[in-house]
């Protein structure tokens, strides 16, 4: 295939390809990957996940970590290198795949800065040619982008179809989607189809309406008056968050097993008190990421409905 039917077929197949981006760290995006993409994948939809991150606090997130198939990001790197498509890990949860990041990944930016100079931005391509071919089985694809990392933000905006973004209510989460509409622009001169899904709001300690009217006040002046701030929230609740990364559990994960804990005052009769026990603040956060991952099909197939690029499997 050439010329534009390939085009069209790269397309289509990067149709549902959801790139995860903030130039601020800390602000939840691989939080947001691993429980949006688990919750999806126990509702039987086929995910897959691309980690651009050397930190790949995503193994961290999913458990594996160390594993067999984390190459830290060696298999993404080679797929770029002799553009050829990517291999994902399989089945890291039903239906869940994904190709790992890590220390690897360094090698990625010399490799750019090369290519750049001898294509030019025409060298941003490479992600979605060598992600194209694996991507399109899958129902949704997303790609934790990493802070502060221009070249590997660039790469994940040209081949997305759709941008969600994390963010605090503090001054360095906004600032850094504001660096993130900067890069947006750009990206949208190779990949003319990228569209703003939204801003989701992340370990808010307060739904006032005041925060929700600051948050969308800062997307809309961000992406010229656009500001689509997602109605879920995820509240903030520290001690899960660890439980969670400690343990390799995503939040409905962590949700059962806190149902199954025997209550503190049995484990005290038993005598095993000293055990850590895991935060029953568990329950509300995987509420909060099953209405998102619900709000976010949503909003997704409505999205898809005004400007489709591929045919909408059935949700």
């Amino acid at each position: 295939m050439t010329g534009r039917g390939a085009v069209a077929g790269r397309a289509h197949a990067l149709g549902r390809v959801i790139a995860m981006v903030n130039d601020k760290g800390g602000v939840g995006k691989t939080s947001l990957v691993a429980n949006l993409a688990g919750q999806l994948a126990a509702a039987d939809y086929r995910c897959l996940v691309v980690d651009l991150n050397r930190q790949a606090n995503l193994a961290d997130d999913l458990g594996y970590r160390d594993g067999d198939g984390d190459d830290q990001g060696a298999g993404l790197v080679l797929s770029v290198l002799t553009e050829s498509p990517v291999v994902p890990v399989r089945d890291v949860r039903p239906g869940l795949d994904v190709v790992p990041g890590g220390a690897r990944l360094a090698d990625l930016v010399p490799l750019m800065v090369s290519r750049l100079q001898e294509r030019g931005r025409a060298a941003f391509d490479v992600l979605a040619e060598v992600l194209a071919p694996t991507a399109a089985p899958y129902n949704v694809v997303f790609v934790d982008c990493p802070p502060e990392s221009t070249i590997l933000t660039d790469l994940a905006l040209t081949a997305a179809r759709w941008v969600l973004m994390p963010t605090k209510s503090d001054v360095g989460g906004l600032v850094g989607m504001r660096l993130v509409a900067e890069r947006f622009a750009v990206a949208r001169e190779r990949n003319p189809g990228l569209a703003l899904l939204g801003a989701v709001l992340f370990a808010t300690g307060s739904r006032s309406r005041r925060v929700h009217a600051e948050v969308r006040g800062a997307v809309e002046a961000a992406f010229g008056g656009h500001s689509p701030l997602f109605t879920t929230a995820i509240r903030h609740a520290e001690r899960s968050a660890q439980d969670a990364r400690r343990l390799g559990r995503l939040a409905h994960e962590l949700e059962l097993e806190v149902a199954a804990q025997p209550a503190w005052w049995a484990s005290l009769r038993a005598g095993t008190s000293a055990a850590p026990r895991l935060s029953t603040a568990a329950a509300g956060v995987a509420g909060d990421y099953r209405d998102l991952g619900v709000e976010l099909l949503t909003v997704l197939r409505a999205a898809e409905e005004c400007t489709p690029t591929r045919e909408v499997e059935a949700m």
